[in-house]
C-alpha cells in the first residue's frame, strides 16, 4: 500500500470571516475516500484550527498577535475542525484519528519513533490520521511556523510516495497573479532555487500563516527525502487522484532528489532556525563540502550570535551558507578556540566545533 500525505491550507477550508467551509472539507474527504478505495493510505495535514476558533470567540477574522491568545483560539477551533472531519469522513465509513504534533516530536529520536509508530498503526487499522500542529501548547520559540513544513516532515515520517499541498492557486506561478495578469503556471520544478523562492513571496492570506514561499520550502524539504510534491488547487475536481497518478498539468510538480538525507540531518537542515553563525575560511569550506569531515576550530574565522551547546547554527564560508549543524559547545567557548589547531588548544576545550554526525551540507 502506497502512502499519500495531503495538506490543505486555512484559506482553502475557511471563508473570509474564518468560518469553516464544510463543503470544502467534504470534498477533500470524498477524495480521500476514493484514494483509499484505490489502495492508498492517506494522511491528512490540516490547517484551520485558529481560523475556525476566531469567530466562535467573537474575535473577527484578524489573526491575533500574541501567542497566548493564539493558543486559546486554537484549542477552541481544533474541536470544531475535528468534528467537521469526523462527520465528513463518516459519510464514507471512515474514521479520523487526531494527531497533534510539535517540533520536539521530530527533534527527539524517541518521540520521533513514537510519532511514526502511531501514524503507521493508524494507517494499518484503516484510520485516516488528521494531523495538525499542537498550537494550543506550542512554545512560541519552537514551532513549525506553518503546516506546509509539518506536512513535509510527516511525509518523511510515514515514508510517503507523494506529498500534495492543496492551496487556493493552481500551483507555483511565474509571478504574483494579483500583480501580474500574465503570470503562468510552472508545471515542473527540478530544483527549488533562489530565483523561485523570490518569486514565491510571502504569506497569501491574513487567516493563514503560510503562502507559496512556505510551500516551496516544504517541497524542497520533501525532495531531499525522496518524496514527490504536487502543489495544486484544492478547487480542481479530482485533484488528489490526479496528483497521485501524476496527471499532466495537475499543478506544480517538484521532483525528488536521488540522494536522501537521514531524518536527523533533514531536521537540522530544514526544520529548525539558526541560533547564530560560524564564519569559516576557504580550506574549512572545502573540507565541510566533502560531507565527510567535522568542522574543526582551526577553520573558524568568527562567531556571530549567542548560542548554547547543541543549538543549530549556520556555517558560512567565502561562497555563502555552506552547512548547518549543532555545535558541540557554546558561542563563547568557540570564540576562545577559533583559528587554533588541536595541538594549540588547552585541555578541557574542544577542537571539534560541529561533529560530522550533526553537520549537514545545505542543499543549494
Amino acid at each position: 500500500m502506497s502512502t499519500v500525505v495531503a495538506k490543505i491550507g486555512t484559506s482553502s477550508i475557511t471563508d473570509d470571516s474564518g468560518l469553516l467551509q464544510i463543503d470544502a472539507i467534504e470534498s477533500l474527504c470524498a477524495q480521500v475516500a476514493a484514494a483509499r478505495q484505490a489502495g492508498h493510505g492517506v494522511v491528512v495535514v490540516t490547517s484551520g484550527a485558529i481560523a475556525a476558533g476566531l469567530p466562535l470567540l467573537g474575535l473577527g477574522d484578524q489573526r491575533p498577535k500574541d501567542a497566548l491568545t493564539l493558543q486559546a483560539v486554537s484549542a477552541v477551533g481544533q474541536s470544531q475542525l475535528m468534528a467537521a472531519y469526523g462527520e465528513s469522513l463518516g459519510r464514507h465509513d471512515l474514521l479520523p484519528g487526531q494527531v497533534l504534533l510539535a517540533p520536539l516530536d521530530f527533534m527527539v529520536r524517541t518521540q520521533y519513533l513514537k510519532a511514526r509508530q502511531t501514524l503507521l498503526r493508524l494507517l494499518e487499522l484503516g484510520v485516516v490520521p488528521v494531523v495538525n500542529e499542537n498550537d494550543a501548547v506550542a512554545d512560541d520559540e519552537i514551532r513549525f511556523g506553518d503546516n506546509d513544513r509539518l506536512a513535509a516532515l510527516v511525509a518523511h515520517l510515514v515514508d510517503a510516495e507523494v506529498l500534495v499541498l492543496l492551496t487556493d492557486t493552481d500551483g507555483v506561478l511565474t509571478a504574483d497573479p494579483r500583480l501580474d495578469e500574465s503570470a503562468s503556471l510552472i508545471t515542473e520544478i527540478i530544483e527549488v532555487d533562489h530565483a523561485l523562492e523570490q518569486v514565491a513571496g510571502g504569506a497569501g492570506t491574513t487567516r493563514g500563516s503560510g503562502g507559496m514561499a512556505s510551500k516551496l520550502a516544504a517541497a524542497k524539504l520533501a525532495a531531499w527525502t525522496g518524496v514527490r510534491t504536487v502543489i495544486a488547487s484544492s478547487q480542481r475536481p479530482g485533484v488528489l487522484a490526479d496528483a497521485i497518478d501524476g496527471a499532466p498539468e495537475v499543478g506544480t510538480v517538484v521532483r525528488p532528489h536521488d540522494r536522501r538525507l537521514p531524518a536527523r540531518k533533514l531536521w537540522i537542515a530544514f526544520a529548525v532556525g539558526s541560533a547564530g553563525r560560524i564564519i569559516i575560511d576557504e580550506g574549512a569550506e572545502r573540507a565541510v563540502r566533502t560531507g565527510t569531515a567535522s568542522l574543526l576550530a582551526a577553520g573558524v574565522v568568527a562567531v556571530e550570535g549567542a548560542f548554547a551547546a547543541m543549538e543549530p547554527v549556520e556555517v558560512v564560508g567565502p561562497s555563502g551558507v555552506v552547512a548547518k549543524g549543532l555545535v558541540t559547545q557554546d558561542a563563547d567557548a568557540i570564540r576562545v578556540v577559533a583559528g587554533r589547531r588541536s595541538s594549540e588548544i588547552e585541555a578541557g576545550l574542544d577542537a571539534c566545533v560541529i561533529h560530522l554526525d550533526d553537520l549537514v551540507v545545505v542543499p543549494s
